[in-house]
């Protein structure tokens, strides 16, 4: 008799917890116990200094209750971890059982408002939001009113999201009507609307990389670079991922072996520190230098005569 109690009084803090506000007619269907017992606890619980905080007829405990903070500091997360860790399973081309069920565990953890409004307006938090249950359910939607800066065109578009990219301010999508893969300016649709029709083109989504410089795309191109103490240096203050893709050498110089979606980028920095930088077995890359340095050159005596 004493461990039921007990399992209900558990049931009945577990419920409390969770990211939801429940009236107490609710908590009694599900506790087993009736409304003066709840009403009982809730003060019981006061005392004890949870946090119980009340929304009209609702009730649920407060995540800051001392009690949760002295747990959660060591087996949970916080909202800012929270928000980052969402941010990378979004932004990452991986749909295996694994990631899904790590998406649907920090929506059901945590408020889904918060993980879509975090550090951005409401016009695009709405959007977010939207846009972050389609691709976690793997579901259809519309982009109401969709101006496109290429065509100049506003028209809706029907999409299967399924990557966020750059600090969830742009959405990978299969559009439907053209049958290709896109990037959408989340701020550029008035309104998203979510549709009760689940993908049909799953294997059409390709993955989406951004490289090291910031450049993105479908493909990749793999660039060595050997690099001295002052380009690696350098590289590593404005790239710091970039620290885990070079190793140290015999001769004291770095090794660098990126992936790049285009060459634009790493031809910058190469070219800005080209006395510290020697191209390393990537003749492809040596090439499109040479064809920039010509270009360069062309432009400058030009302008001499």
């Amino acid at each position: 008799m004493k461990q039921e109690k007990f399992d209900r009084q558990l049931r009945l803090m577990v419920l409390l917890a969770r990211n939801t506000e429940l009236s107490v007619d609710d908590l009694s269907e599900q506790t087993g116990m009736s409304r003066r017992t709840i009403y009982r606890y809730l003060e019981a619980f006061k005392d004890m200094g949870f946090e119980v905080e009340k929304n009209g007829t609702h009730y649920r405990l407060g995540p800051s209750s001392p009690f949760f903070l002295e747990i959660s500091s060591l087996i949970h997360f916080t909202t800012d971890e929270a928000v980052t860790i969402n941010q990378v399973l979004n932004s990452v081309y991986n749909n295996s059982p694994q990631v899904r069920h790590l998406r649907d565990k920090l929506a059901a953890l945590y408020d889904f408002d918060i993980l879509a409004n975090h550090g951005i307006d409401a016009h695009i938090a709405r959007n977010l939001q939207t846009l972050y249950q389609a691709a976690r359910e793997e579901r259809l939607c519309l982009l109401r009113g969709y101006t496109s800066h290429h065509s100049g065109r506003t028209d809706d578009r029907l999409v299967e999201p399924y990557i966020f990219l750059s600090g969830n301010s742009e959405v990978r999508c299969f559009e439907v009507q053209t049958g290709q893969n896109k990037t959408f300016k989340i701020s550029r649709a008035k309104s998203v609307e979510l549709l009760d029709l689940k993908w049909s083109h799953k294997r059409e989504h390709t993955p989406f990389y951004t490289d090291l410089f910031h450049f993105s795309g479908e493909n990749r191109k793999r660039v060595r670079l050997l690099l001295g103490a002052l380009s690696a240096s350098l590289l590593r203050e404005e790239f710091p991922y970039s620290e885990q893709q070079m190793t140290l050498q015999d001769e004291g110089r770095y090794l660098l072996d990126t992936q790049v979606c285009s060459y634009k980028g790493i031809a910058r920095f190469v070219l800005g520190l080209y006395d510290d930088i020697e191209i390393y077995r990537t003749p492809e890359f040596k090439k499109y230098l040479e064809a920039r340095v010509a270009e360069l050159a062309e432009k400058i005596a030009l302008k001499k005569r």
